[in-house]
């Protein structure tokens, strides 16, 4: 009886362990299955969507960037960049924002000047969207270029986050063969640091923000005295002795800050180590496939906060527009790199007459530099006989003297019936760096007062010593005049982002064509949400607009 016992108990024994390693192994297959669509899901690119009815759903996901390193993100529809919208010219375009985030965001339409209402500006022009609400940006589309997308809400840590994507209007006059994006950005890999930001950036985290814990925007990494200033090493550029010729009042708005008359103190950026094209780096960079022949556009964006130096190989090229306003009659150039500060958009032309596999690379030293890597792909070439050689120095196009020169909207010594001069700087308060215009942060800079129909001239002092300022205008159009008080020799320039690099000194006009409040602002944010920011104020507008402090409205 007891054998007959054991012999049972042994039976039962083994069916258990049996079906204990079924449903392991089930459950392995299962996590692998799992597994493997995250890791899809992660790898996906951004989709192209077509207008003019379009629907973002703002959500969290996954992302991977480069081999091995896989990061959570904020997206518009599951990818980041987020999906790449294009529409016809004159096109009523309407976009639906549905917030499944934790967190407020909001939607700004970098570049293109749409009615004031529909800039996306928390606490300007609108609340920020709450989450499980949604808002819907309704505009005409009736000018042609290249322009991008991206929360303006808490925006330097939720647009490095990913919360950003490409926004294409197609002049069906423009033929072209092939025609591609790519959106240029920089990640932080660091676990803890991620951790800490998307902490700061959620529900939980808000009370922190109050006491210095701010995401990206107070990390040790950006305090000052670092020297990395990304792969275009401009932020230490020979600039103009600047010493002692701030003579702007002091931030009567922040207590105890100290205006420094030139900053030698460089931000430090190497928390940003990988660089990515299109929300990939490296071999994941997906090839830009070509045939002899063709004649190609690239569009490129930089999303993110650090200039990039972009050299396309075995090409004659022409850039055929800046900020998506056409350049005159553009020169062909080769070897030359387009230096592309944050929020710059350049676009290219070539023929694609030159049989091979050509890399389209950034140059620089920065640890991130090799990832911003993409493949010219010709259809059938098995080969790639091109070398990258991103640590070589190459000449950049200077755009103050590039095309054909053609009647301007502007001249440097018209009359004018605004001016005004903004002294770019930086200093110091009880709780680190600050950016300033005029000596002021924001809210408490000077306002710069318009009315329909003024000619507007700004003069751009760029005093900080150690920091690239790329300064963006929402809602319009300006012209460049001159640099360093000589004036523009080429094709008219007409930009919305311009980098103003130490010591340098740039004249801009426009026409205050479209009544509103509208952010004048550094887009490298990390600047911005320090305090560099005024706005354009139209005396005849008014606003219907209330913010609401129940809305948690964070513009920067």
């Amino acid at each position: 009886m007891k054998k007959f016992l054991f012999v049972a108990l042994a039976i039962f024994t083994l069916l258990i362990i049996t079906a204990c390693s079924a449903t392991t192994e089930n459950s392995n297959k299962t996590a692998n299955k799992q597994a493997a669509s995250s890791e899809s899901a992660a790898s996906e690119s951004p989709k192209i969507l077509r207008g003019p009815n379009i629907t973002l759903v703002a959500e969290k996901g996954t992302q991977k960037l480069s081999n091995g390193v896989t990061v959570p993100v904020w997206t518009f529809n599951g990818s980041a960049p987020g999906p790449e919208i294009h529409v016809q010219k004159g096109q009523k375009v309407r976009v639906t924002l549905k917030n499944e985030l934790s967190a407020p965001v909001s939607i700004h339409w970098h570049g293109y000047p749409v009615p004031n209402k529909m800039d996306g500006i928390p606490g300007v022009t609108q609340n920020a969207v709450a989450p499980g609400k949604s808002f819907t940006y309704e505009f005409v589309a009736d000018k042609a270029g290249t322009y991008w997308y991206h929360s303006h809400q808490d925006s330097v840590n939720q647009v490095d986050r990913g919360l950003y994507g490409a926004f294409i209007v197609e002049d069906p006059k423009e033929k072209y063969d092939k025609d591609y994006t790519l959106m240029l950005d920089e990640w932080v890999t660091d676990k803890n640091q991620i951790n800490s930001q998307i902490k700061a950036m959620t529900p939980a985290g808000q009370s922190n923000k109050n006491n210095g814990d701010s995401g990206m925007g107070s990390m040790p990494g950006m305090d000052m005295g670092g020297s990395d200033q990304g792969s275009s090493n401009s932020g230490g550029s020979s600039g103009m002795n600047m010493d002692n010729m701030d003579n702007s009042s002091s931030d009567s708005g922040n207590s105890n800050v100290m205006n420094m008359p030139g900053n030698m103190m460089a931000d430090n950026m190497s928390m940003y180590d990988l660089y990515t094209i299109n929300g990939k780096s490296g071999s994941l960079v997906k090839p830009l496939t070509v045939k002899k022949g063709d004649n190609v556009r690239l569009r490129f964006i930089n999303a993110g906060y650090l200039p990039h130096n972009i050299h396309i190989h075995g090409h004659n090229i022409k850039v055929i527009a800046t900020d998506g306003q056409p350049i005159n009659n553009p020169q062909a150039v080769k070897n030359q790199v387009i230096s592309i500060a944050p929020g710059e958009r350049y676009d290219v032309a070539f023929t694609a007459d030159n049989p091979g596999k050509w890399y389209i690379e950034d140059h620089g030293t920065a640890k991130g530099t090799n990832g911003m890597k993409a493949l010219i792909d010709y259809e059938g070439s098995k080969a790639t006989t091109d070398q990258p050689n991103a640590s070589t120095q190459l000449p950049a196009i200077n755009f103050a003297d590039y095309g054909s020169k053609t009647k301007p909207e502007f001249t440097l010594n018209q009359k004018y019936d605004v001016t005004y001069t903004m002294n770019l700087n930086a200093g110091m308060n009880n709780n680190g760096m600050i950016y300033t215009i005029n000596g002021k942060t924001f809210p408490n800079t000077d306002p710069i007062k318009v009315k329909t129909g003024d000619r507007v001239k700004v003069k751009l002092v760029n005093r900080d010593h150690m920091n690239n300022h790329p300064m963006h205008l929402h809602g319009h159009f300006f012209q460049v005049l001159s640099k360093n008080g000589k004036p523009v020799n080429g094709s008219p320039i007409y930009k919305d982002t311009l980098n103003v690099k130490p010591g340098e000194t740039y004249e801009v006009a426009f026409l205050a064509d479209n009544p509103g409040n509208w952010l004048f602002h550094c887009h490298d944010l990390h600047h911005a949400n320090a305090g560099m920011i005024t706005e354009v104020q139209y005396t005849d507008f008014h606003s219907s607009y209330v913010p609401s402090s129940s809305s948690n409205n964070k513009p920067e």
